[in-house]
């Protein structure tokens, strides 16, 4: 089963998986996609390491999310715009490329037998992006969003805090 949770950046998006995670499941499992850039961004990973308690297990994988799901078991995946960025780095922005490896993983998470919490960010909403590389990052992001929530079962867009179900 796949959850897809999208919506702007401070939307509440993991908040709200994080509260899905543990009505569904009394141990759930956070796969964290980020590399750690700067500092700054340190601060921000632990200040959702602060939000979880000790219930949850976490997993640092930037790519192989399916090879890490268990059957049975509960996962929150955060988040697939830092996730793709792994994936456009490592490819020197190759969106066709990005969009294969990233739609092959996805089509693994859907096969396995576990409930995937998926977060992702709707940054085409935002401004729009000033570089070449920005704004082919935006429509891969758009074309991966797309992909997911077809195959979710169930999907939701948070707004100020407030879940919007989309299906």
């Amino acid at each position: 089963m796949i959850y897809y949770i999208t919506g702007g950046e401070r939307s509440g998006k993991s908040k709200y998986a994080q509260n899905l995670a543990l009505n569904l499941s009394e141990f759930p499992t956070y796969i964290a996609t980020a590399r750690v850039w700067d500092k700054d961004f340190s601060k921000r990973v632990e200040c959702h390491e602060n939000d979880r308690n000790n219930h949850w297990t976490t997993i640092e994988s930037e790519k192989e999310i399916a090879r890490h799901l268990e059957d049975k078991k509960t996962y929150v995946m955060d988040c697939v715009t830092l996730w793709l960025t792994n994936f456009y780095v490592d490819t020197k922005n190759d969106i066709e490329t990005c969009l294969e490896l990233a739609k092959k993983e996805i089509d693994l998470i859907q096969k396995a037998d576990a409930t995937t919490i998926i977060i992702s960010n709707e940054i085409g909403m935002g401004l729009h992006a000033q570089t070449e590389v920005g704004r082919k990052f935006t429509e891969l992001q758009g074309w991966v969003n797309q992909y997911i929530a077809e195959r979710a079962d169930k999907a939701t867009f948070m707004v100020s805090g407030l879940p919007l179900i989309l299906k």
